[in-house]
Order: C-alpha cells, then structure tokens, then sequence
C-alpha cells in the first residue's frame, strides 16, 4: 500500500503566492456508457465513461463540434469542455457486479503556476488529452504514477491520508478519486498517436508547480479532477473482507492505478485566458472571478443537459463481469489488451413509453420546481398510490387536462398549460432516467424534471425526438491529431511515438442510427482490424477514400498485437525521459475545501 504525503495546511496554501486557482463543478454526467472520442473515435469504447459538459459530445469530436453544444453541465456557460473518467462498480463475494452511485459529476479544478513563469497559456482551440493509464495495475513514484490518488472521506474524523490504490478499509463518506493532468505542452500538436506525448509533466518540483522540460516548454493551466464514489451508500464491506477492498473501475481494474480522465478542450479561448491572467484569488470560490461570474448557471439549469444513451446495454447491474471486454485484474503485472467482438451503437434514443394509439404524444423532459410546479393541476404528492405510480395510471389522472407529466419515479402531475421556460427543449434530452415505482420498464421523470405528454389527436400526435448536437451514431470521423499554429518553442519534432495500451482493441464495428421507432435507420460502417505480428514500428499505412483529407491509418504494436486506427497525419514530439523521483511535498490546493459535498456544486 502506498499513501500520500500528509495534507498541507489550509494557511500554509494561503500564504504561498503559488496557490491562486478556482474550481468549477459539474453536476450530473451529460452521459454515461461506452464512449471515448478520444481513444475511440466512431465506435464503442473500451469501457463504460460518465462524460461531464457540452452537449456537443459524440463519438466523434472536435473543436468546432464542442462549440456547437446548445448548453453544459458545468457551472460556466463559456466552457462547452468535456470530462470524463470511468465508472466505479463494487463486486460481492458471489462475484456479482453493481454500479456504484456517484455525487455529482467532476469538479475541476483550474490552477495556476505564477512563480515558475508568468505567462501561462490557456488550452487552444482543438486540444486535448488524456491523464492516467487504464491498463496500469501497480504503484510508480514518477509524476504520471503519483498524478492518480484516492481520499477517504471522513466528515465527521481527522483527515485520513490518501492512498495511490483504491483505499483497503470502509470510507464513511465514501471515495473521491482524484488525477492531475499534465500542464507542459509542446506547443505544437493539439493531440499525439499517444494523446500523451505532446504533454508533460514538470521536470521537477510537483504535478502543477516545477520548470517544463525543454521538449515541451509552454507552460499551460493546469486542470485537476475529483471525482466522489458513494462507496458508503450500501453495506458494501462485509465482515470477513479484512483489507480486501471489493471495487473495481470499468476498465477491470481492482487496484485504483489505472483511474484516468480525459479531456476535450471547448472553451471560448480569449475567456479561459482572461480567467488565468485576472483570476488570481486564493479561495477557489469560481464566483470570485470576475472574469466568469457573469457566465455562472445554476444548477438546475446544469441538469437539465444532458445527452441520450446510444450504446444499448446494460450498465448498472447487477450482473457477471463488466461491460465490454473488461477481465478484473489487480496487477502488479500490466492488464493485456483484449480482443472481443465489436458491439453496435443503436443511436440516440430518448426514454419514454409510446402511448400515441391512447392519444398522448411524449413531449420530452421537462423542468419542474418543489415551491413552483410546472403543471398545477392534479397531483398525486400527498397521495397513498405513489408504489404503484406508471405512465399508464398517470395517464388515467390526467384524462381530461392537455398535460401529464411523471416525477422522481413515483409522481404524476396534471395540467393544462406550461411556461416556456419549464417546457422540453429539442437539444436538450433532460435528465428524465428514473423508472416508474410502479412499472420499472417505464420512466417517470427525474429529480425536479417531468417526463411530459401531450393529449393528442390524429395527425397531431407525434412522439419527440432528440435533436443531436454531437455524433450520437459514429458516422463521422474525429481528428485524432492535429497540430496548433506553432508558439516560439526550441522543442525539436520527433517521429510519432507509440500509442497508449488503451487504445480500442476490437474488429468490426456496424454503427447504425434511428430516432424513433418509426423513422428509417441509416448505416454506415467503421471498421478497426487487428492482427498478431511482431512488428514494434509505428506506420502511417494507407489513406482511405472513406477518410477526409489529411487522414490515413496508424499502426501500433502492443504486446505482440497490431492495432490499426485512423488518425490524421502529425508530427509528434518525443515523450520526455521518465525520470523516477520522490513525491515529496505535491501541491494540495484541492485541500482547500477537504470535503466537496454535491451542494457546493
């Protein structure tokens, strides 16, 4: 077991001019199933992600689609960004696996660097990276091993010190899970074969605060991730466990040393670098920068982003192994890439239950308010009914009213009119996902959110259908790679490096699309091959005419294995050396605020 340096003080932080930086949180994910623009653009990813945001976000991505989003489940309006990390499940002694809950999404943290050089950048348009290897299974002290960590939560204890595994003991207030991303760029690839290389960490000092390496010598923002797993939710730890801790990520890590995130750039540039120029405050409070507070949104309005689900499985259990192909291991040695069959993206779908014939047309998710109800006509709050709450017994209700919504699996609610601010928004699939008490295959509403119907007659019943922003069906393909307008930089250029152990390890995928169960499916094909060679170089093989311009395939060797993917045509720089150094002293500045709960969110 390997533990953390013990936290820094709250006014030891204060008193070092270092410490400037503010923290934006991300309610509830926009998505959550097997999908990666990143590692795997235009098919179903390795394992299951929940995605924080634009909802622009798709299975392909880039910057322009990123400013597309029509909204965001983070705090700042002007931040169409996108987060994600994997999932976290807990296995019992019979092997069965559950989904365990989250509180809230991400919070990201924004820091600065100041001692170390004044001219900090913020991420250009079409950046992005990953932090973290999901394939990793043992402790290493170099920055990339210790940049992932886990707390404890204790409310109500001393401060427990943080552990680089998942922690081997009950934590009462569950587990956050944090990673800190590289912020020395080389100032001129947007992405590498690697998504890696064209990062790293400092060359010395901490994760956020040391000198760049002469490879990679522009300083940018530095981001961090805390992510809070309700590992105390269930009676999860049953008595003979001892330190045998019974969680594992989606990716088959029972370890905690293959935690990762990701991150798609889709700031407005010219705010994000205000932000870092102006926004120099000690206390981490995103409402002490005047540079974004005139773009902060309330959380009501972050939940009501989100995205539909369209990779059709499922996700929370309880079931025998993981989504994917994703074998539980728990190191030392590496996870293997796996070879499994490719699963079919079915395409955006909003979840309701047709009811056209009996002459109710869905209408989408809608807002609702505890102290001002959307719709005030009947309502069951105060009745003894709600265990057998359906669509079918709300709609009986509200024979005779123009609406009819469901509520928080167990209320329904009848009126006549709604207000247009409360009303469903086309782009906007709402966070509607709650099954009704009393039929679990249908969904009535969410927190503060309305599953609405309409009454409706003849041609004027028709059910809505999601408007997507972003690739919901992978039929497009993402920029792996890219390269910026050069920044003055000695960083000589490098042949591309090898790709990551993460990348997608499938053979075919059929992507298929469908909006509603009436409109014709269009399809279109992506295929990723893989064979057995013993072949270590890199290659840019063949262009496809199906590929736009500039892009051709990538083939990388991993253990013996050949992974062939498509990516544009860049110029890398070398990864820096790995450098193996003591983690003495790292940056704490999320100890700022020790125990994030989701109302400061």
């Amino acid at each position: 077991m390997h533990f953390t340096t013990s936290a820094i003080g709250l006014a030891a932080l204060l008193a070092a001019p270092a410490q400037a930086f503010f923290r934006m949180g991300c309610g509830a994910p926009i998505v959550t199933e097997r999908i990666d623009p990143i590692i795997s653009p235009g098919q179903v990813s390795g394992h299951v992600h929940q995605v924080v945001g634009g909802n622009g976000f798709g299975f392909t991505q880039d910057y322009a689609q990123a400013r597309k989003s029509t909204c965001t489940s983070c705090t700042v309006t002007k931040d169409l960004s996108n987060y994600w990390t994997p999932i976290l499940y807990y296995k019992n002694k019979q092997g069965q696996l559950q989904r365990v809950k989250q509180n809230g999404g991400v919070l990201v943290y924004y820091l600065q660097r100041p001692e170390t050089n004044m001219n900090l950048k913020a991420f250009p348009e079409g950046f992005r990276m990953v932090a973290g290897d999901p394939f990793k299974r043992n402790y290493t002290s170099d920055f990339a091993g210790t940049a992932v960590n886990f707390a404890c939560l204790d409310y109500n204890g001393p401060p427990r010190a943080e552990t680089y595994n998942l922690p081997p003991t009950s934590c009462p207030n569950g587990v956050r899970a944090q990673v800190f991303f590289p912020s020395c760029w080389d100032g001129k690839n947007l992405d590498s074969a690697d998504h890696k290389s064209h990062m790293s960490y400092p060359a010395s000092g901490a994760h956020d605060n040391g000198p760049c390496p002469a490879s990679h010598p522009v300083q940018l923002v530095s981001i961090f991730y805390e992510v809070i797993f309700q590992t105390n939710e269930l009676e999860f730890w049953e008595g003979d466990m001892g330190t045998k801790q019974p969680f594992v990520f989606a990716n088959g890590d029972a370890t905690g040393y293959g935690f990762h995130g990701d991150f798609i750039n889709g700031w407005d540039v010219p705010t994000l670098q205000s932000a870092v120029d102006k926004c120099r405050n000690l206390s981490g409070e995103i409402t002490d920068c005047d540079v974004l507070t005139p773009y902060l949104q309330s959380g009501d309005l972050q939940s009501k982003c989100s995205i539909p689900v369209s990779v059709d499985e499922d996700i929370t259990g309880p079931f025998d192994k993981l989504p994917g192909c994703n074998p539980i291991t728990a190191g030392p040695a590496r996870a293997a890439v796996q070879n499994c069959a490719a699963t079919r993206i079915a395409g955006p779908k909003l979840s309701f239950t047709d009811k056209l014939s009996q002459g109710w047309a869905y209408q989408g998710c809608a807002q609702d308010n505890v102290g001002s109800r959307s719709l005030t006509g009947y309502n069951n709050i105060y009745s003894t009914d709600q265990a057998t709450t359906s669509v079918d017994t709300c709609m009986k209700a509200c024979a005779g009213f123009q609406y009819m919504g469901l509520e928080y699996g167990k209320q329904c609610f009848c009126g006549n009119s709604i207000a247009s601010d409360r009303a469903p928004q086309a782009s906007l699939a709402g966070q509607c996902n709650m099954p009704c008490n009393g039929n679990s295959t249908q969904i009535c509403g969410g927190g503060s959110q309305l599953s609405l119907y309409k009454a409706c007659t003849g041609s004027g019943c028709t059910n809505a259908a999601y408007q997507a922003i972003g690739d919901l069906t992978g039929s497009s393909v993402a920029p792996a790679g890219s390269s910026a307008a050069p920044v003055a930089s000695s960083a000589p250029a490098s042949s591309v490096p090898a790709a990551s152990s993460k990348a997608a390890a499938s053979s075919s995928t059929t992507i298929r699309t469908s909006t509603t169960s009436k409109a014709a499916s269009a399809a279109a094909t992506t295929t990723t091959s893989k064979a057995s060679q013993n072949n270590a170089a890199v290659t840019t093989t063949k262009a496809a005419s199906s590929l736009p311009s500039g892009y051709g395939y990538v083939t990388v060797t991993e253990n013996n294995v050949v992974i062939v993917t498509a990516i544009k045509t860049v110029t890398a720089s070398a990864s820096p050396t790995k450098k193996r150094r003591k983690h003495a002293n790292a940056h704490k500045a999320h100890k700022a605020h020790k125990h994030i709960r989701r109302d400061s969110f």
